[in-house]
């Protein structure tokens, strides 16, 4: 019975060092990127990291809490020997976090319970939680999650800036297009696309930007007035002396 018992709690212990250890992996990881890597680490990364180290807490809670594992509080561990002096065996089983098993190290190493005056300042804040009223406990609760609430606001909303700025960063702003270049150029160069109306007066198209548009059925430039010689006529005065121009063959000494 002695050895079954033996066995199962070299078992259990077996198991619980090592969860206890991916667990210190873990934190161990996630301490260096904190230190390291804050500002090229993302909050998604920072959450698995969380559950990662949540879900090992639950796995070393089901090995001690199986029907398996022996009561550990039945156990008591003593120490067998006490040196002042550097041990290198216990160096390397602690990775060097522990070098010497003193008298001065081994109550805070093997202390069940809390240090006195820990334990002192415990006592007297679960007094003055039991003092406090439950009226006076409802509105610090409210208060408190008034305030979490408000961090919870500033938080989403920082959240959603970042996204916000991510994506305009990771998906470039066309601020122009290449067809309606090409089909400017076309138009301004060669007047592609360009749709004038007539005009029977043959005077310029307001819309066609100071162009001579000529009658539909006649070429332009033909019994046209040049634009300088009517500018000139509209601009002379008007004469008072009357002229009777005749025809020129009524005039010719040469008369056929």
């Amino acid at each position: 019975m002695q050895q079954r018992e033996e066995k199962q709690l070299e078992s259990a212990l077996e198991s619980i060092i090592q969860r206890v250890n991916d667990l210190k992996n873990s934190i161990a990881s996630m301490i260096f990127r904190v230190e390291n890597e804050f500002e090229s680490i993302n909050w998604p990364t920072f959450l698995d990291n969380f559950a990662l180290i949540s879900g090992q807490l639950i796995s070393l809670s089901k090995v001690i809490s199986h029907d398996k594992c022996p009561s550990l509080r039945n156990y008591t561990v003593l120490p067998l020997l006490l040196c002042p002096e550097k041990d290198e065996q216990l160096a390397q089983v602690t990775e060097h976090r522990v070098t010497t098993f003193s008298h001065d190290l081994v109550p805070d190493y093997l202390r069940t319970k809390l240090e006195p005056s820990a334990e002192k300042k415990m006592l007297q804040l679960e007094q003055k939680a039991a003092a406090l009223t439950y009226e006076n406990a409802q509105k610090q609760v409210a208060a408190y999650q008034k305030v979490i609430q408000h961090v919870w606001d500033i938080i989403s909303k920082a959240r959603e800036e970042w996204e916000v700025e991510a994506g305009s960063r990771g998906s470039t702003q066309q601020n122009s297009s290449v067809a309606d270049t090409h089909l400017l150029v076309a138009a301004v160069g060669m007047g592609k696309g360009l749709k004038l109306g007539p005009n029977p007066n043959g005077q310029p198209n307001p819309t066609s930007g100071g162009m001579m548009v000529a009658p539909q059925g006649r070429p332009a430039g033909q019994g046209q007035i040049p634009p300088s010689t009517q500018a000139m006529t509209m601009n002379k005065a008007p004469s008072a002396i009357k002229t009777n121009i005749k025809s020129a063959s009524q005039i010719h000494p040469y008369g056929r």
